[in-house]
C-alpha cells in the first residue's frame, strides 16, 4: 500500500519539484555524477556521496515491478477492508495499545492524534514491525528510478532526501532498506518524508524509522498533525482529519480503512 501512498505524493511534487543537473537516460555513472554535483549543492558531503554511490549499479527488477504497478484500486471498500482488518490484527493491535500504553499517552499529548490512528497506520502498513518493510537498498532503488526517465525528477529528489538521511545518521548505509518506491521504516516513510516529518522521539540523537517503536509513531503522528490532524475530531470520510490523512494516502478507501480499523481496535 505504500506505492499507492508513493505515487500520489510523487504527484503532488509534480509543481514543486526543482531542477536537478543531472540528466535522465543515457550511461549510468554520467548519471550518478550530474546527481553528486546537485547533491553537493544540497549540502551532502562527497564522502557521504562517495559511500553511497561506489559500485552503484540499477536494479532492473526495480523498473520492472514499476512499470507493471497499477496506483488504483480495483476493490470496493468491503472487499479491500476484509482483506486488510481481520481478527488477528485487531487484537495484534489491542495488544500493542497495552504494551505501549505510555508512549501513545506522550504521543498523544505532544501531537494530537488517537493512538488508535496510528496503531491502525502501523498495523497496515508493515503489521507492527513484524511485516515486509522491503528487502532492497534504498540508494540504489531512488537512483534506478531516477535514472529512468518516466519520473525522473521526482525521484532525483527523494534520492537526495536518501543521502541526507545517511548525512545526520538516522541509519547506515547497510541499514537503508526499503520498498519498491524507495519507502522506508515501519510505516514506510518516503525519504522526503523521512527527513520532513521524522522525530527522534527516544532521545537518541537519531531518527530511526526502521527499529524505534518511539521514533516510528511519532513521526507518523507528526505527519497527520502537521497536516491539520485534530485529537477529539471525527477522522472518518467527509471529515476534517479524513482530509489531513490525505497526506498519508490519497485513495479514499485506504482512508475508510484507516478510519474502520481505528475503530476496531477502539471496540466501537
Amino acid at each position: 500500500m505504500a506505492l499507492i501512498r508513493a505515487f500520489a505524493c510523487f504527484t503532488l511534487l509534480a509543481v514543486t519539484t526543482p531542477a536537478f543537473a543531472a540528466r535522465c537516460g543515457g550511461d549510468f555513472n554520467s548519471f550518478l555524477n550530474g546527481m553528486s554535483a546537485d547533491a553537493q549543492a544540497a549540502g551532502v558531503s562527497q564522502g557521504v556521496i562517495s559511500q553511497a554511490f561506489g559500485g552503484l549499479s540499477p536494479d532492473g527488477a526495480v523498473l520492472a515491478f514499476d512499470r507493471r504497478q497499477r496506483y488504483t484500486f480495483n476493490k470496493t471498500f468491503e472487499q479491500y477492508v476484509a482483506t486488510r482488518v481481520g481478527p488477528g490484527r485487531i487484537n495484534g493491535a489491542r495488544a500493542r495499545l497495552q504494551r505501549h500504553a505510555a508512549l501513545l499517552a506522550r504521543i498523544e499529548q505532544q501531537f494530537g492524534v488517537p493512538r488508535e490512528i496510528l496503531v491502525a497506520i502501523w498495523g497496515l502498513e508493515s503489521d507492527f514491525g513484524g511485516g515486509d518493510m522491503g528487502k532492497l537498498p534504498v540508494i540504489r532503488t531512488l537512483a534506478t528510478l531516477a535514472h529512468d526517465c518516466r519520473r525522473s525528477e521526482l525521484f532525483q529528489g527523494e534520492l537526495i532526501a536518501g543521502l541526507k538521511i545517511l548525512q545526520r545518521g538516522d541509519l547506515p548505509l547497510r541499514d537503508l532498506i526499503g520498498a519498491y518506491a524507495g519507502e522506508i521504516g515501519q510505516t514506510q516513510f518516503l525519504p522526503s518524508s523521512y527527513i520532513k516529518y521524522g522525530v527522534d522521539f527516544d532521545g537518541d540523537g537519531r531518527v530511526d524509522l526502521r527499529h524505534s517503536v518511539a521514533d516510528v509513531l511519532a513521526s507518523t503522528a507528526n505527519l497527520l498533525h502537521t497536516n491539520g490532524f485534530k485529537m477529539g475530531g471525527d477522522y472518518h470520510e467527509g471529515s476534517a482529519n479524513f482530509d489531513a490523512m490525505r497526506e498519508w494516502n490519497h485513495a479514499v478507501i485506504y482512508r475508510k480503512t484507516i478510519a474502520y480499523f481505528a475503530d476496531q481496535i477502539a471496540g466501537r
